[in-house]
């Protein structure tokens, strides 16, 4: 085997990892397979079996000449539990909108088990390895393929469906090998002195249906995931230029202040050179239109920044070490301790580099100023199962006193000496952008907490007021 083979071969378990699905998508496709055609589909087949189990002129129950008549009597006492236990589960699959997730992939599994093990017995008495209800493997396993979302919990259920044709295989041998001449001749059974080749080859389709469903659905989540991905890209792409577009109109207004400012000037200047005593109006005039002016300016370098740059796939981790490294640079130690809590395999965002390296960098920057020499910063990063991030920043510096957390997100709002009081409006400007939200919690002499939660799939959000 060459180094590209073996390359091939390292990187196939990658295609065959996937994110965590959607819990929304995940609930709808189960609803949508086990309520709209598994349970009819099981009704059917109940009805079907009813009827050839006690509506028959000669009934089995209480007939028990032989190994066979055992065994079938056996089948109609657990299709009775059978019954029971499809009834439980229609239950929770119909009531599924109001319970957790978790149980509700549970009954699907559970279901799936109890399917499988009553099939087998099915198998067993028509036909055994020569039943044609082997399909109902192949079904089951595409059945699970569909409803149980890919993963451990996917392949072992498949797996135990395989196990369960094995154990049709081995009874079949068992018991027809243990069947008197006379009763093997009166149902036509011929015994079995091994499994042969038609089970392994029927073994071997049963894995490959199970490798095949769980390759294809992660295909198509994979493409779907990629879809969603390349169709977020091209929105925010088209948002940034329509924010463009907006600050270049923005910026056109300032020609009106600009020239009344400039007609007003001239004014003043003609006033100066004759000698008179310039109209207090005109300062008023300069005033107000300074005023406008600012307000444009203000509106105008909140939107032009958005078309600067471009959208990227960022890793949460590579940009929090980044705004670490140049808030704490390693060529200048501190005694200030950092601690790290990062969370593994955090979703990628999708945003402007610059956007989450500015409320990063400030919301880090504001910890070390909060804290003394010898203090201590905790950062932590996660994300929660519907996929949102959360990173927080911490300190154990004096605190924000409680009059003060309503405006700490204002801008020029500051309680520093020296500060410009746009630093945290920076911060919640540019995650709200994305949809995300800025949380403070603090308690006066120990310390702060500021923790940024941002959606994994959200648009951007401007605020044209």
């Amino acid at each position: 085997m060459n180094s590209g083979q073996l390359r091939w071969l390292k990187r196939l378990p990658v295609f065959f990892e996937i994110p965590a699905p959607d819990p929304v998508r995940l609930r709808h496709r189960i609803k949508l397979i086990e309520q709209n055609l598994i349970l009819p589909v099981k009704a059917v087949f109940i009805v079907m079996i009813w009827q050839s189990f006690f509506n028959r002129h000669e009934p089995w129950i209480g007939q028990t000449n032989s190994l066979l008549d055992i065994v079938v009597e056996t089948m109609q006492y657990i299709f009775l539990f059978y019954i029971g236990a499809n009834l439980l589960a229609a239950a929770l699959v119909l009531g599924g909108d109001r319970l957790p997730l978790a149980v509700l992939q549970w009954t699907v599994v559970t279901s799936s088990l109890v399917d499988g093990l009553f099939i087998a017995g099915m198998a067993l008495i028509t036909g055994g390895l020569d039943s044609l209800l082997f399909w109902l493997f192949v079904g089951l396993i595409v059945r699970n393929s569909v409803s149980v979302p890919p993963g451990f919990s996917q392949l072992f259920l498949n797996f135990s469906i395989s196990l369960c044709y094995v154990l049709v295989a081995v009874l079949d041998v068992y018991v027809i090998s243990h069947l008197d001449d006379t009763t093997r001749r009166a149902f036509e059974q011929t015994p079995h002195e091994e499994l042969g080749e038609p089970f392994v080859l029927r073994l071997i389709v049963l894995w490959l249906a199970a490798l095949c469903g769980y390759a294809a659905q992660a295909f198509l989540e994979r493409e779907r995931l990629a879809a969603e991905e390349a169709g977020e890209f091209a929105a925010r792409e088209g948002q940034l230029r329509s924010a463009g577009r907006l600050a270049a109109e923005f910026a056109h207004q300032l020609k009106n202040p600009l020239a009344i400012i400039n007609n007003t000037a001239f004014s003043l200047q003609r006033a100066g050179r004759e000698g008179k005593v310039p109209p207090p109006e005109l300062i008023g005039i300069i005033q107000e239109e300074v005023a406008r002016a600012d307000r444009v300016i203000t509106q105008v370098m909140g939107y032009a920044k958005l078309s600067e740059g471009r959208v990227e796939k960022l890793e949460v981790l590579a940009e929090l070490e980044k705004a670490l490294a140049q808030v704490f640079p390693p060529a200048m130690p501190s005694d200030i301790q950092i601690q790290r809590a990062f969370s593994p395999g955090l979703p990628p965002l999708l945003m402007q580099r610059g956007h989450l390296s500015e409320a990063l960098v400030n919301l880090l920057q504001n910890a070390r100023e909060a804290v003394p020499e010898t203090g201590a910063i905790r950062v932590t990063a996660g994300h929660n199962r519907d996929h949102t991030v959360h990173i927080s920043v911490s300190d154990n510096g004096p605190g924000i006193a409680p009059d003060s957390l309503e405006r700490v997100f204002e801008a020029y709002y500051t309680t520093k000496e020296k500060g410009t009081g746009l630093g945290l409006a920076i911060v919640k400007h540019n995650v709200e952008l994305y949809g995300g939200r800025v949380l403070v919690e603090s308690v006066l002499g120990k310390g702060a907490k500021f923790t940024l939660i941002f959606p994994a799939k959200t648009l951007m959000k401007f605020n044209l007021t």
